[in-house]
């Protein structure tokens, strides 16, 4: 269960609940979703399956698995330093994004949002923007958490956490479908 909810965690993702409903509804709403279930497919599942039967045969990291699968002479290996390249840029996006809604959760905790309209809270996500000392706290917040996370182990850690937070995700969505059928 908890490699289930690590990979749907890993698949949803902060940008398809955070950026994916804007997007949508900026460029043409249930098209855009169609051409976006496309793409899931004939991509998103081919490079799924190609990861899990990469990653099932060398049982190792990223760039150590390219390096013991690929015949001798093949490049393959340099897939592997792409991955890790591309996981540290989805890093760097993600600790930020992250960051954004850790704040965002302690003002709605302390009551800041309330009696504000939509564009005083839009000043708000700018001032927080404009701010260094929030944006930098927050993300090392994350990025220690994180850390703290992965260091505890896969299954103690990593896949406890998921657990957690994926159930957590599916009752917002749920509350937030409800709430939207209101």
């Amino acid at each position: 269960m908890g490699f289930i909810f690590l990979s749907a965690g890993c698949a949803i993702g902060i940008g398809n609940v955070w950026r994916f409903p804007y997007v949508a509804g900026a460029y043409g709403g249930g098209v855009f979703v169609l051409f976006y279930l496309f793409f899931l497919v004939i991509m998103g599942i081919p490079v799924m399956t190609m990861e899990f039967a990469v990653g099932r045969a060398s049982r190792k990291s990223i760039i150590q698995c390219f390096q013991q699968l690929e015949k001798p002479g093949q490049k393959w290996h340099l897939h592997g330093y792409l991955g890790m390249a591309g996981n540290y840029l989805l890093m760097m996006f993600y600790t930020t994004v992250t960051g954004w809604m850790l704040f965002y959760f302690y003002q709605m905790l302390t009551g800041k949002f309330q009696g504000k309209d939509t564009a005083q809270v839009g000043q708000m996500f700018t001032d927080m923007l404009a701010s260094p000392q929030i944006l930098t706290g927050t993300m090392i917040l994350v990025v220690a958490a994180g850390m703290f996370i992965c260091s505890i182990g896969l299954q103690k850690g990593v896949e406890r956490i998921t657990k957690i937070m994926m159930s957590l995700l599916l009752c917002i969505i749920v509350i937030l479908a409800v709430h939207s059928c209101m």
